[in-house]
């Protein structure tokens, strides 16, 4: 059973290269990518109960055992990100069907997704931070795909700047890592936290943790290096922006969560520091995007900036209750964010337009979508008991228990101003006279369907946090305890 943690990796990837044979026939290619989701969904699931019941996953590949070889490790935190992972590429991919063209379907676009997986799922579970550059490397080579397909202008544009950006991220990632080996001789990521942990954290590893804050917080668009993302992300359809703004901004959070709870926790004093000042700079400049625009993808997308920092500053505090707050909220963001955006593509396809100014009273001849987003907004805004509240309520109350009054209070504030930006959209885009284009063969029904599948699990998320919170604390806890980590992955 120890396999089972490589078939979230595996299935996708095998499930790319059969793709690729079937790019043109599009009704096969539908069918191919919803069982192979479905699949990666059910073993994430079972890997999900086992590590439950029996604790840390490990694989060597090759048989190498570790520290001498590349292992994979799957403890409850990579587990229930791949699941969730699993679940919302499964809807974006549903969503597809009806919305992202026939065009960009036959040009590689399903196959791309499962690429995409493919990289996402790995840097969840690598236990080597020499392939967690190569995995975010794959995430990105497909994500460069997935922004350009269909060759529009704005996409063509944005790209330009994402790639480049990209690639300057990643040259600095090798050379970061680099550095590392050169320090502590091992890229295993558990025997890298033995070795620090052995020599103490001296100054040339605080610099290595600062540098890799920046390659993870370009990846996660974290204060100041968040510019690319605005651009970015509004230029492709909306399935495509559903799995960027859900996934591959978390990627670089889970990376800086992972590295600073297992490697540089020896001087929180600076690096933890540096990361709280970010982390509430971050929080800043999301808000005051997210309330400054009267473009919905604009709005939802600086949303993802604010959400980021919240997680972050859970980090930065790394007590208990922080962490259960990070972890849980990151999870929530992750699900809410991609059923937003999906929502947003279902009202540009009825009304043809991302401006709010352009359009209302949608709510008179579309009343369940209305409501959805509704629902998603006060979800988002971490209005009890849905989803976004335990985890924002848990990551101020480790603020306050640290004695950080500012830094909690800016969480909790946040989190009005998000009601406002969100709110601004249902009021002025939902409510008051018919105004605007409507687009009467938009299919509205089957756009809704994985679109609410999203929402349901954000509100049973939050309704049942009670038994989840056990998930929850198993995962955190491996993070405040390397050891644990340490423990499984070296069988010490």
């Amino acid at each position: 059973m120890s396999n089972l943690l490589i078939l979230p990796i595996l299935v996708p990837l095998v499930t790319a290269v059969i793709l690729i044979f079937f790019s043109k026939n599009i009704l096969i290619g539908r069918w191919i990518s919803v069982i192979s989701s479905i699949v990666t969904i059910i073993s994430s699931l079972v890997l999900v109960n086992q590590i439950h019941m029996d604790g840390i996953q490990t694989l060597d590949i090759g048989s190498w055992p570790a520290p001498f070889g590349i292992t994979l490790v799957s403890d409850m935190l990579s587990a229930l990100l791949v699941t969730t992972t699993s679940i919302i590429s499964f809807c974006c991919i549903l969503f597809s069907f009806r919305s992202i063209g026939k065009e960009r379907e036959r040009f590689y676009y399903y196959a791309i997704v499962q690429f995409l997986m493919v990289g996402v799922n790995g840097a969840f579970t690598t236990g080597d931070i020499f392939n967690l550059f190569v995995f975010f490397e794959v995430m990105l080579m497909a994500s460069y795909v997935l922004l350009v397909i269909g060759g529009s202008k704005i996409q063509l544009r944005e790209s330009i700047k994402y790639i480049l950006v990209n690639v300057t991220s990643s040259t600095l990632f090798v050379i970061t890592v680099a550095y590392l080996y050169s320090v502590v001789g091992t890229l295993h990521m558990a025997d890298i936290s033995v070795k620090i942990n052995q020599m103490g954290q001296t100054g040339i590893i605080t610099v290595i943790a600062i540098l890799f804050l920046i390659v993870f917080g370009l990846k996660g668009a974290i204060f100041p290096l968040y510019f690319w993302l605005p651009g970015s992300y509004y230029a492709p359809p909306a399935p495509v922006m559903a799995l960027f703004g859900a996934l591959l901004t978390k990627v670089g959070v889970y990376s800086i969560l992972r590295t600073y709870s297992l490697f540089f926790y020896h001087d929180t004093g600076y690096t933890h520091q540096i990361l709280w000042i970010l982390s509430l700079l971050t929080i800043v400049i999301g808000v005051i995007g997210a309330i400054a625009y009267w473009d919905l993808k604009k709005i939802i997308i600086y949303n993802i900036i604010t959400a980021i920092g919240i997680i972050l500053y859970g980090i930065s505090q790394m007590t208990k209750d922080s962490i259960n707050g990070s972890v849980f909220y990151l999870i929530h963001d992750m699900l809410i964010k991609a059923a937003l955006f999906l929502l947003i593509g279902i009202i540009i396809s009825i009304t043809g337009t991302s401006k709010l100014r352009n359009f209302s009273g949608l709510i008179n001849q579309y009343p369940f979508l209305g409501w959805m987003f509704f629902i998603a907004t006060l979800s988002l805004a971490g209005i009890p008991p849905l989803s976004g509240f335990l985890g924002k309520l848990l990551i101020a109350k480790g603020g306050f228990l640290e004695k950080d009054f500012v830094g909690a209070l800016i969480v909790l504030l946040s989190s009005l101003f998000v009601l406002y930006s969100l709110m601004k959209v249902f009021i002025n885009g939902f409510w008051g006279t018919f105004k605007g284009e409507r687009n009467q063969t938009a299919p509205v029904k089957f756009l809704l369907v994985p679109t609410t599948v999203l929402i349901v699990l954000a509100i049973f998320y939050g309704v049942g946090s009670e038994w989840i919170s056990t998930y929850i604390s198993q995962a955190s806890e491996v993070l405040i305890n390397p050891s644990i980590y340490i423990d499984a992955v070296l069988k010490e």
